[in-house]
């Protein structure tokens, strides 16, 4: 073989298969990095106790994130998911409390009927946001800023700014409870990670939110309804945030008015961190999984390190910039 042919020829470690790695691989990398780096840092990081609370800190933001996966592959975004966490808990935090005074007429109500109406509520606003967009072209981030605004009111006015106390253990088990030694909130991640990497990965309707996402006029071309990807993906959105404020609840004890605040940014974080394209069309919710570990970790790590709150949002802030840059770069060299 000459001089030539061995230069041509690519091996294993040349920029284009290093490119490669980097793409499929680099965030879980990335994940593997930052681990080691706490785990060395503090004794206390690699202990039983705190990886299960960094997953269970993970669970409600990982939710939340997978629904805003199916928005974002489509070019859209969903700012209004903190608001309906809040709206959601405090709606079927009433049906399920012990109350006198913050339940509706004949609470406590069997857990099941709470949680579909947490469901239905964040359903609700997902419907809701989904109409707007996909059949009155509304700008997604007009019309989710309106929800976000929208449903903090309705928060407000249902419970009168009072939070909602003494939730029964059965509704608190899906918060508090365990299946096998394993927490429940992850194991409601698990199972809506899983359904969501099949609903993705594995059938049609999938296939034509990447579609939709990567070019909408050759996907009209191809006969794709665009016009009812983008309202459904906004109503899944809407559906898991509901999911997400009855996990919320369940977990503290008790429905906060203010809870939920800002919870769209750390999911928004989650999916462009785990390398989900703002422009659309690429990504995978395996990314974003690991994107929602990654900030999970990196709050538990940062607060064992006793780095104040006020430094946490800016190392959070820097992450979401650098992604998205990583993002833009990636998109612009192709």
């Amino acid at each position: 073989m000459s001089l030539t042919d061995n230069k041509t020829t690519p091996g294993w470690f040349s920029s284009d298969r290093r490119r490669l790695i980097i793409q499929e691989y680099g965030i879980f990398l990335a994940f593997l990095l930052l681990s080691f780096i706490l785990s060395v840092s503090n004794e206390y990081f690699l202990t039983s106790g705190n990886i299960s609370n960094i997953l269970l800190q993970t669970s409600i933001n990982g939710v939340l994130a997978i629904g805003m996966t199916f928005v974002i592959l489509t070019r859209g975004i969903d700012l209004s998911v903190g608001s309906v966490v809040a709206l959601a808990g405090i709606v079927s935090g009433s049906l399920a409390t012990t109350s006198a005074t913050a339940g509706v007429l004949g609470s406590p109500y069997p857990p099941y009927v709470a949680l579909s109406v947490g469901i239905l509520v964040g359903l609700a606003c997902g419907t809701i946001v989904g109409i707007i967009v996909s059949r009155f072209a509304v700008p997604a981030f007009v019309a989710t800023l309106g929800m976000l605004s929208a449903a903090r009111g309705m928060t407000l006015i249902y419970g009168g700014g009072k939070p909602v106390p003494g939730l029964t253990p059965e509704f608190r088990w899906i918060g508090t409870g365990n299946i096998i030694g394993i927490p429940m909130p992850v194991v409601i991640l698990a199972i809506v990670f899983i359904v969501s990497w099949w609903v993705l990965n594995r059938t049609r309707f999938g296939r034509y939110i990447y579609a939709v996402g990567g070019n909408p006029h050759a996907a009209i071309t191809s006969g794709i309804n665009v016009t009812r990807i983008r309202f459904v993906v906004y109503t899944i959105s809407g559906a898991l945030a509901g999911l997400a404020g009855m996990m919320l609840s369940a977990r503290t004890g008790s429905a906060l008015p203010q809870a939920g605040v800002a919870y769209e940014l750390d999911a928004i974080a989650a999916v462009v961190i785990g390398g989900t394209s703002l422009s659309g069309g690429v990504g995978r919710v395996t990314g974003t999984l690991i994107g929602a570990l990654i900030i999970g970790v990196m709050n538990n790590g940062l607060d064992l390190l006793g780095i104040e709150s006020y430094y946490q949002q800016v190392i959070k802030g820097a992450l979401i910039v650098g992604a998205v840059m990583l993002d833009r770069k990636r998109n612009h060299g192709q």
